[in-house]
């Protein structure tokens, strides 16, 4: 598990946030309480609307992957499955990435994945997705608002990551959410 962090993907239809939380984590101190581990990719997404990508985990470690992802991404433009099982296999067989202690969630218009160092690209079927230490409360909020509400993506996200952050320790309410 991966803690100091929490990152939610929530699909409702065309619409699509992820949200992460700010709190950065060494050992048992708060080392920063407003980072953004939610990022916008311009370009390869599908009609070009472009990528959203959370990552949990080690920071150096993610950007990282990031960096690996986007050039995934220019060898696929518009197809973020296929840059995302690439991704993975580099990451599982290469020596030096399979150190790399990071979990990552990429989502275009149409999909949304979670990436891991293990050769997991996994698509859930509900359009929702939980990475981190905060990971399980944000996706269990944000299932029963989906589910029970008629909430925009970007209003659930906001209000599972609350909830979220009142429950994990490794998890605040700074939150920054991502649309497409």
């Amino acid at each position: 598990m991966y803690h100091a962090t929490t990152i939610l993907t929530v699909r409702r239809g065309a619409e699509l946030a992820v949200g992460g939380d700010g709190q950065v984590t060494l050992q048992n101190t708060i080392a920063k309480a407003d980072a953004v581990k939610v990022r916008k990719l311009e370009e390869g997404g599908l009609d070009d609307a472009g990528v959203l990508v959370g990552f949990a985990g080690a920071a150096a470690d993610a950007f990282a992957l990031l960096e690996r992802f986007e050039q995934k991404l220019k060898d696929s433009p518009a197809n973020i499955k296929k840059a995302s099982i690439e991704l993975a296999k580099l990451w599982r067989t290469d020596r030096m990435l399979r150190r790399l202690e990071s979990l990552l969630v990429v989502a275009d218009k149409s999909t949304s994945l979670l990436v891991s160092g293990s050769g997991d690209v996994i698509e859930p079927s509900d359009g929702i997705i939980g990475i981190g230490s905060g990971g399980d409360y944000a996706t269990a909020a944000a299932r029963a608002l989906h589910l029970h509400t008629d909430m925009d993506p970007k209003t659930i996200v906001e209000h599972a990551m609350k909830i979220a952050g009142e429950i994990c320790i490794y998890t605040n309410t700074n939150i920054t959410v991502l649309t497409l």
